[in-house]
């Protein structure tokens, strides 16, 4: 099974993201999702598979300490 992790948006440059992880950055392709620093998204295989609303992020979030993804 593969899982999206959701994180945040520090910078955009080129078609790229730096999405922060809990403190871990990763370099994310934005494809066809339309992101700006700041926002929450949903990213797998180092792609930004699409944006959450704070709500939604903070949910996954909590939901992926509990089973000790994070």
């Amino acid at each position: 099974m593969c899982v999206a992790l959701p994180g945040t948006v520090i910078e955009k440059k080129n078609g790229y993201a730096i999405v922060d992880f809990s403190g871990n950055r990763v370099k994310a392709r934005t494809g066809f999702v339309d992101v700006e620093v700041g926002d929450p998204v949903l990213v797998h295989a180092g792609c930004v598979l699409q944006k959450l609303s704070k709500n939604e992020s903070d949910d996954l979030t909590e939901l992926m300490k509990e089973v000790g993804a994070f």
